[in-house]
């Protein structure tokens, strides 16, 4: 009797790529594109600063130059401008933050009829152009009290759709808030303002803090409604926007700059400082836990 040989099967072909890498390399590809689009206008930017060439460009290079950082810091209405940024700025964040919080605690706290409609109408300003808000504004103010444009008129126009904003970060971190602590301390005979300030506050400090900035950013770069309300004043999205109409030079290129570099640096010192506090706190966390263990040995 013969023996049969019988052929083992052919292993399948391994795949030149399989669909988890194919994944992981269309998100790196992805992220690629996406970070290059997102920086590179901005390192193009920075490096114009030091060309010696009073259109801004890379191209002709005419040599490396820090003469428009001097331009900048002797170009005093620039700095006015920058000023009044910044005052106007931290006017929105005393009027802003307190109103959107009001509004996020009324919202997650108050049960009244219609509260949907109040709801969409506190919201509205957010999808309002910026020029609606501003001519509204100016035409009501002058209209009712006499008040023309002025900087003191911007800070009301922004703070009308920034406060929108800044209850939106209120109310995200409202849901999660355990209102049986607040119900505890009333029982335990605080009054609600101290309520308010040892619960709620510290409770709700990173989002007002988020808020805070939030609300510094939208004025700083706010324009329509600024246009509209500031009057004889200028800010620097306005002073940017003149020079852009009249001619830039580098000097503005060389305050971005300076403000990348500021953003960057009290960034990594945030970071900084935030994970030497998480490894404190670790560090105080495991004595803790060995000193309960020390005495339970004791014992």
């Amino acid at each position: 009797m013969s023996a049969t040989t019988i052929a083992a099967p052919a292993a399948p072909a391994k795949p030149w790529l399989t669909s988890d890498q194919v994944l992981q390399i269309s998100v790196a590809l992805f992220l690629t594109l996406f970070f290059l689009y997102l920086f590179l206008p901005l390192i193009y930017m920075m490096l114009v600063t030091f060309n010696d060439s009073r259109i801004p460009t890379l191209t002709p290079w005419r040599g490396f130059t820090l003469r428009w950082f001097v331009s900048m810091w002797e170009d005093q209405r620039m700095w006015q401008a920058v000023w009044k940024s910044v005052v106007i700025g931290v006017a929105v964040i005393v009027l802003a933050v307190p109103l959107g919080l009001a509004g996020a605690v009324f919202m997650t706290r108050m049960r009244v009829p219609g509260q949907s409609l109040i709801y969409a109408v506190m919201i509205s300003p957010i999808l309002m152009p910026g020029i609606m808000i501003g001519l509204s504004t100016l035409i009501f103010w002058d209209r009712q009290f006499g008040i023309g444009g002025r900087w003191q008129l911007s800070v009301l126009g922004q703070t009308s759709f920034i406060a929108a904003y800044c209850m939106l970060i209120f109310m995200a971190r409202l849901t999660r808030f355990d209102q049986t602590l607040e119900e505890a301390a009333l029982d335990l005979g605080a009054t609600p303002a101290q309520v308010f300030r040892t619960i709620m506050v510290p409770y709700m400090r990173p989002a007002i803090l988020s808020a805070a900035t939030l609300a510094f950013l939208q004025s700083l770069e706010n324009f329509n409604t600024t246009l509209f309300t500031i009057g004889n004043d200028i800010t620097l999205t306005m002073y940017i926007a003149g020079k852009i109409r009249s001619g830039t030079t580098p000097a503005l290129n060389a305050l971005a700059f300076v403000m990348v570099v500021f953003t960057v640096i009290a960034g990594i010192v945030y970071e900084v400082l935030r994970r030497r506090e998480v490894r404190a706190a670790a560090a105080r966390a495991r004595a803790a836990q060995e000193a309960e263990l020390a005495v339970g040995a004791a014992d």
